[in-house]
């Protein structure tokens, strides 16, 4: 027995050695960044925000990869099918991880075994705005105009089965008001009809919407968070104007193909983290109003597989489906 024994024991050092030896290699190559929406929105100014300090901390560049399309879905498929070795990964949101396999009936990816956690980036503050032509300055306001609308009002989101989008059914279901929905495909073409008067309002995230709503070119009539945001303290909560528990956000995380070796998920989610902790990214994203959510790859699993849970009820409820 005891040749049998030492050869596995000198089989598995070689297994860890050269686990070792991979780990310490990588990366040895710019690695790729996909941002399943176009560029402009909030998820492409997140990550090209964090690409910058992750890039110095791998010594390599990160190339954001705009893949924009079918509610994340365009991007997740292109993630899903590369190859598992740490060269290719995506923000994956709520879309992606949450609301997408409630909204279609099939995929081209498996939300929990095809993308792996490597770690959550943050949380979106979600608000409310209007163009400045619509006659409402509060939500009380809002939804009195809505309901004396003949026909239902149109509203804009990045896309079908997004956090903007499934905030604004939320508000449907919860208020009776009667809308229709005009899918874009991602936050800034959205935002831009809706400051040009083509669509009256949307649901915005507080990294896309903010240039906008300081310019006053949008109107912004409420936070779905349970505070007001340091950055646009002037805008209440919903809670605070007759709406409770009113709370939605867009929020993301970065994921790698299923099955990319531990060791390097382990070693991106250090430099997630370590872009998450420093002083620059903490200001930045204080002005975008994105909420920091550092942590560990398996945080990030549980948080998406709660997330699930409580999305999919809200899409059953609401009667949404895409396909």
């Amino acid at each position: 027995m005891l040749p049998l024994t030492r050869r596995h024991t000198l089989a598995l050092l070689a297994l860890l050695l050269s686990g070792t030896a991979w780990a310490r290699a990588y990366p040895n190559k710019p690695i790729e960044w996909v941002v399943p929406y176009p560029a402009g929105g909030g998820t492409d100014v997140a990550a090209r925000t964090l690409a910058e300090a992750m890039g110095k901390t791998l010594g390599q560049t990160l190339v954001i990869n705009n893949r924009p399309g079918a509610g994340t879905n365009i991007g997740a498929e292109y993630t899903a099918r590369a190859k598992a070795d740490g060269y290719v990964m995506m923000t994956a949101d709520t879309a992606t991880l949450a609301a997408n396999p409630a909204l279609y009936s099939k995929l081209g990816y498996n939300a929990e075994k095809d993308l792996a956690p490597v770690g959550l980036i943050g949380r979106f503050n979600l608000l409310l705005v209007v163009n400045p032509a619509v006659p409402a300055t509060t939500v009380k306001e809002f939804l009195a105009w809505v309901k004396a609308q003949p026909q239902p009002v149109a509203f804009a989101s990045p896309g079908a089965g997004s956090p903007h989008h499934l905030a604004t059914e939320m508000l449907r279901v919860r208020t009776g008001i009667n809308l229709t929905h005009v899918p874009y495909r991602g936050a800034a073409p959205a935002i831009q009809d809706v400051v040009g008067g083509q669509v009256p309002f949307m649901f915005v995230d507080s990294a896309a919407g903010y240039p906008q709503i300081s310019a006053g070119r949008l109107r912004a009539l409420a936070v779905a968070s349970p505070r007001r945001l340091a950055s646009l303290a002037q805008v209440p909560t919903f809670a605070e104007q007759g709406v409770p528990a009113f709370e939605a956000y867009a929020w993301q995380g970065l994921a790698v193909p299923g099955g990319t070796p531990t060791p390097v998920i382990h070693q991106l989610s250090k430099a997630l983290n370590d872009a998450l902790a420093s002083t620059a990214i903490k200001a930045r994203f204080q002005v975008l109003g994105i909420e920091a959510t550092p942590g560990t790859p398996a945080a990030m699993s549980a948080y998406a597989s709660a997330e699930r849970a409580r999305w999919g009820e809200i899409i059953k409820q609401a009667g949404i489906k895409l396909d």
